[in-house]
């Protein structure tokens, strides 16, 4: 993909490198650690506590029982993905008790990636009202966990109550190609909409 004339208002780095920041947002246990360590060029900063009994009434468990640590302030990366273009990567929290920190979080965002467990849709329907919110635009990146089952993706728009025009791909937050190709889907999805946006109306 061309990222040539890629529009950001930020200056350009060093050698004519731009940067842009990127959420990685999504429920509790969705992947969004994974997905940063997977793909980020650097050792990725992350703020990952051990889940404690005292957390057991307050964090949802339910389909991630097997989880022993959380995410508690963010996680921090970066990827470039050409020679011209650098992505800062931000995790978010994806416990309810620290939704305070997006809004700081979300400052300066260009775009976002919302990851979904389709075996928990109702854990991201909080980010991508946030998204809305904000309007900031993201894509929707479904987690394929060994369990998950194979939906439709017209049955997924439905459930999340999306608009026909926010991409949907799946993904594995593993795996650094697959985490690499959502954030192409991504910055193609900001430019087609930056693109819809200066068409004479």
């Amino acid at each position: 993909m061309d990222f040539k004339g890629f529009d950001h208002p930020g200056r350009p780095a060093a050698g004519g490198t731009r940067s842009v920041k990127v959420m990685i947002a999504g429920g509790f246990g969705t992947g969004k650690t994974t997905m940063v360590r997977s793909v980020s060029d650097i050792k990725p900063l992350t703020t990952e506590e051990t889940l404690t009994q005292a957390s057991a009434g307050v964090d949802h468990l339910i389909g991630v029982a097997d989880k022993t640590e959380t995410t508690v302030s963010l996680d921090f990366g970066k990827i470039s993905l050409n020679e011209s273009l650098m992505l800062y990567l931000f995790g978010t929290p994806g416990q309810e008790r620290f939704w305070f920190l997006w809004n700081g979080l979300f400052k300066g965002a260009l775009g976002a990636v919302v990851l979904v467990d389709t075996r928990r849709l109702a854990s991201s329907f909080r980010a991508i009202e946030e998204m809305e919110r904000q309007n900031v635009p993201f894509v929707i990146a479904l987690n394929v966990f060994p369990d998950s089952k194979n939906h439709p993706v017209d049955e997924i728009r439905d459930a999340l109550d999306i608009s026909p025009y926010i991409p949907v791909v799946e993904c594995d937050a593993r795996d650094r190609a697959s985490s690499r190709d959502v954030l192409v889907a991504l910055i193609q999805h900001i430019k087609d909409r930056s693109a819809a946006a200066l068409e004479p109306r």
